[in-house]
């Protein structure tokens, strides 16, 4: 009955490949979730190839949930292997779009000549595109539950928080705090959480002069997670000018504050 967060894309804003970010990876956000003997996916950025490759036969997936269409979280999915298979069924879900053309039209655009030369028909699997709005209640599965809420971003956002066997995880990325306003949407959906993973892009320093960029500090999150008794903070979602050695600073300084740990790719948390 355990929850399972493994970590395909830890990286914001653009994919970075390069020998300065091989520790902590380059590939932008995709979280796999296992929750007992189900399996879905956060986000499509890059990360969701690698992902893919990993989807056999009846280990498959069955939900694609995306917090926004911004290209680092969408701009892997031309590349998902399972999505071109006929034996798979994926149900793709988003809560920032109702309003503004829905998620099918977005993801086929962006495989619209001449961006891209494949188009979404030629994926074979079964996809079903839903459109709710960021604030619903989604029943997942009879023992999974996915409650949702909007996020402070350009163009909209959805945070999630999945529970599942008595265990929680809360998925905060893209967002923008507002100092010394703590964020009540965020603090209402992480309340009690076992681990929260939090948009932190930007250091305390850096964040002033991004402010409008839609994104935040591993210091809000921290501080939001405290006040909502939260046992975790998950640092994610970094800026792909933050090398190696700038993250285990980083890290070092998170983890002498709190409970905070870094994501890296290939990561695993089990919530038992």
């Amino acid at each position: 009955m355990a929850l399972t967060l493994k970590f395909w894309g830890v990286r914001g804003s653009i994919a970075c490949a390069s020998p300065e970010h091989m520790k902590y990876g380059g590939n932008t956000s995709c979280i796999e979730v296992r929750a007992g003997k189900r399996r879905f996916v956060l986000d499509a950025g890059t990360g969701i190839r690698g992902f893919g490759d990993t989807v056999r036969g009846d280990d498959s997936v069955s939900h694609l949930l995306l917090t926004h269409t911004h290209w680092d979280h969408i701009n892997g999915f031309p590349f998902f292997g399972p999505a071109y298979n006929p034996n798979v069924s994926l149900h793709i879900m988003a809560g920032h779009l109702k309003h503004q053309g829905g998620v099918h039209e977005i993801l086929a655009t962006q495989m619209h000549n001449p961006m891209f030369p494949v188009p979404l028909a030629a994926m074979q699997a079964s996809l079903k595109f839903e459109d709710f709005e960021a604030g619903d209640r989604i029943d997942l599965f009879d023992d999974v539950t996915i409650k949702t809420a909007p996020l402070n971003h350009p163009n909209g956002a959805t945070g999630y928080r999945i529970e599942h066997g008595g265990r929680s995880a809360v998925y905060v990325t893209d967002t923008e705090h507002v100092p010394g306003k703590p964020d009540q949407n965020i603090l209402g959906l992480i309340d009690g959480a076992d681990v929260v993973i939090y948009d932190s892009t930007y250091t305390e320093k850096e964040f002033p002069a991004k402010v409008g960029w839609g994104h935040s500090t591993w210091n809000e999150g921290m501080r939001l997670c405290q006040t909502a008794g939260v046992k975790q903070l998950a640092i994610f979602h970094h800026d792909p000018s933050h090398t190696d050695d700038f993250m285990d600073k980083l890290a070092a300084e998170a983890a002498d504050t709190w409970n905070n740990i870094v994501c890296r790719e290939g990561m695993e948390i089990v919530l038992k």
